[in-house]
C-alpha cells in the first residue's frame, strides 16, 4: 500500500497550488479529483460539440507571487498578459469604457473623480495586498510572530497617512451605494464600479455590507476593472503541468467517500482517505480544498467533531447567487456601438436594477431585468470554438439556489430565453447566431461540481466569515480540530476567485 506525506482532496486551482508548493519541498503528494478533469469551477467543459469554456471566466487577479514561485510562465501562463477594458453597455450606445485609470463616456467631473477614486482604492488595495498571502492570526494568546503580523498591518495603515487611514476605516463597512453616490453622478458608471464589490455575494448596493473586502481583493491583481487576455484554460493547464513537473501524483475520476479518522496520544487524527470505490490510502496529513460543509459534515462526519463547531459550520452562509450562461455562436456577436466586443461587458444600467434583482432573489425569484457580466473568451483562445465561431460566457448575478417552484427544465429554459432577450437589446442579431445555449444555476453548480450551495466562494465573503474568522474560529488558520487535517480551498482566507491565495497560505502553514 502506498503512503503519502500529503493527500489533497480536490484539484481546483487552490488544490493544484497547494500540491505544487508541497511537492517542490520534497513531499510525496497525491492529488485526488472526483471529476474527470482538473480545475474545479475553472475546468474547461465542452457544452456543445467543439465549443468549450469554464464556469470561472477571468484571471484578472491571480497572484503574481504564486505565478512566479511556480514558474507558470514556463508552463504557458503569462500573468503580465495584455489587458482588455471593462465596458458598461447602454441600449442607446452611450457606453462607458474603463481601461486602467482612463475612462470614456462620462462627463468631465466623473472623469476626474474616477482617476482620484482609482488611485485611492489602489492605495487601499496595496495596503492590504500582503495579507492576502499570509495567515491571519487568531485573536488572543498570540505568539510574537503573530503579534508582528498585526503590527505590520497597523504600520501599513499608518504609512498611508492620517487622512487616508481615517477614510479607509470610514468606508470599510459602507454600503456600496453610498460609496458610489459620494464619488460619481453617472448611473451606469456607479453600477459598473459596484459590481466587483458585489459579484459572487449575497449582498446588494444598499446592504450594510462588507463589499470593500471583496473589492480590494479583486483589485489586488494588475487587472483591476479589466480582463486579462491570459485565459482561464491557460492558467489551469499551466498549474497542472507545473504540479506534474514537481512530482505531484494526480488522479482524476476518483471521488473521496470519507476522511479516515483515528486516534493517537493527542486525540483524533486524519490517517488518510477512503475512496468511493472502497480503496483506502494512507498519508501523514489530509488537506481538503472542498468547501467547509462538505469537508466537515460529509467527509469527516459530525461524530468526530464537537457539537459547537458543527453548529458553526452548519450556520455558514453559502447559498450561491450567481448563474452561468454559455452560448455557442456562429460568429462574433455585434454589439451596438462597439467595434469589437473584447473585454468585460457589463449589463447593469444602474444600481437600482442591481438592487431590485437582489430583492427578487431574496424571495426565491429571478429578476425580469437581469444583470450580468459577459466575456467572449474565444477572441483570445481559438481552441475554445471552431474556426470563425465563438463562445459567449456570462455571469448572471442574483439567481437563487432555491427557486420558488424549483429549477425544472421549464424554469431553466424560460430564464435562459429571458437572458438571451436581454442580450439582444444590446446585440440585436445575437439570437440568429446561437447554435446552442446552456444555463448553469447555483443548483446545477452544486450538483455538477460538488460545491455546497453552488457558492463559488464556498462561503459568503463577509466580515464575520473573513480574515481570522474564515470559515470559522477553530478552522481559520488552515488547521482544523482534527490533527493532521488541513483546509486549502476558497472557504479559507482570503476567499474565492482565481487568486491562489488559499492554496499558497495553506502550503506555507503545513511547511512550517
Amino acid at each position: 500500500m502506498h503512503r503519502y506525506n500529503s493527500i489533497i482532496i480536490g484539484a481546483g486551482h487552490n488544490g493544484l497550488v497547494c500540491a505544487n508548493y508541497l511537492a517542490r519541498k520534497g513531499q510525496k503528494v497525491l492529488l485526488l479529483e472526483a471529476s474527470d478533469s482538473v480545475g474545479g469551477l475553472a475546468s474547461v467543459r465542452e457544452f456543445h460539440p467543439e465549443f468549450k469554456t469554464s464556469v470561472a471566466h477571468s484571471v484578472g487577479y491571480f497572484s503574481e507571487k504564486v505565478a512566479r514561485d511556480l514558474n507558470l510562465k514556463a508552463h504557458g501562463f503569462n500573468v503580465d498578459a495584455d489587458l482588455s477594458p471593462t465596458i458598461g453597455l447602454s441600449t442607446d450606445a452611450s457606453h462607458v469604457v474603463l481601461q486602467g485609470e482612463r475612462i470614456s463616456g462620462v462627463e468631465t467631473d466623473d472623469e476626474q473623480s474616477y482617476g482620484n477614486y482609482v488611485r485611492l482604492m489602489r492605495r487601499f488595495a496595496d495596503m492590504v495586498k500582503p495579507f492576502w498571502l499570509e495567515t491571519v492570526p487568531p485573536i488572543g494568546n498570540n505568539s510574537l510572530p503573530e503579534i508582528m503580523s498585526y503590527a505590520h498591518l497597523g504600520m501599513n495603515m499608518r504609512l498611508m497617512g492620517k487622512a487616508d487611514m481615517r477614510e479607509f476605516l470610514r468606508i470599510l463597512t459602507l454600503p456600496m451605494r453610498d460609496l458610489m453616490d459620494e464619488n460619481f453622478d453617472n448611473e451606469l458608471l456607479k453600477a459598473m464600479l459596484s459590481w466587483d464589490g458585489l459579484i459572487g455575494s449575497k449582498l446588494a448596493p444598499r446592504s450594510p455590507n462588507h463589499s470593500l473586502i471583496t473589492l480590494l481583493l479583486r483589485m489586488s491583481g494588475k487587472a483591476a476593472h479589466q480582463v486579462s487576455s491570459a485565459g482561464v484554460k491557460t492558467l489551469i493547464e499551466a498549474l497542472h503541468s507545473s504540479a506534474s513537473a514537481s512530482g505531484v501524483e494526480i488522479r482524476t475520476g476518483v471521488p473521496v467517500g470519507e476522511i479516515v479518522i483515528g486516534d493517537d496520544a493527542e486525540g483524533l487524527i486524519a490517517m488518510g482517505v477512503k475512496l468511493d470505490s472502497g480503496e483506502q490510502i494512507e498519508a501523514d496529513r489530509v488537506i481538503s480544498s472542498a468547501d467547509p460543509k462538505k469537508t466537515f459534515l460529509d467527509l469527516v462526519g459530525v461524530e468526530h467533531l464537537e457539537i459547537g463547531f458543527c453548529n458553526r459550520i452548519r450556520r455558514l452562509r453559502g447559498d450561491g447567487y450567481v448563474a452561468k450562461l454559455h452560448l455557442a455562436l456562429k460568429g462574433l456577436p455585434e454589439f451596438t456601438g462597439l467595434d469589437n466586443p473584447d473585454g468585460r461587458l457589463m449589463i447593469a444600467p444602474d444600481m437600482d436594477v442591481i438592487e431590485f434583482a437582489y430583492d427578487d432573489a431574496k424571495y426565491g425569484h429571478c429578476s425580469k431585468v437581469p444583470v450580468m457580466e459577459i466575456v467572449i473568451p474565444s477572441i483570445h483562445d481559438e481552441t475554445l470554438a471552431p474556426a470563425g465561431q465563438h463562445v459567449l460566457s456570462a455571469h448572471v448575478m442574483y439567481v437563487p439556489r432555491h427557486l420558488q417552484g424549483g429549477w425544472d427544465d421549464q424554469a431553466h429554459e424560460a430564464y435562459c430565453q429571458l437572458l438571451i432577450d436581454t442580450l439582444a437589446q444590446y446585440a440585436p442579431g445575437i439570437r440568429e447566431q446561437i447554435l446552442h445555449h446552456e444555463l448553469l444555476t447555483p443548483a446545477d453548480l452544486e450538483r455538477e461540481y460538488g460545491v455546497t450551495g453552488g457558492h463559488w466562494h464556498h462561503a459568503e465573503l463577509s466580515l464575520d466569515q473573513s480574515l481570522m474568522m474564515r470559515p470559522t474560529y477553530g478552522a481559520a488558520q488552515y488547521q482544523t480540530p482534527i490533527g493532521g487535517l488541513h483546509l486549502c480551498g476558497a472557504g479559507c482566507h482570503p476567499g474565492g476567485g482565481l487568486m491562489g491565495g488559499a492554496g499558497h497560505n495553506a502550503a506555507q502553514e503545513i511547511l512550517k
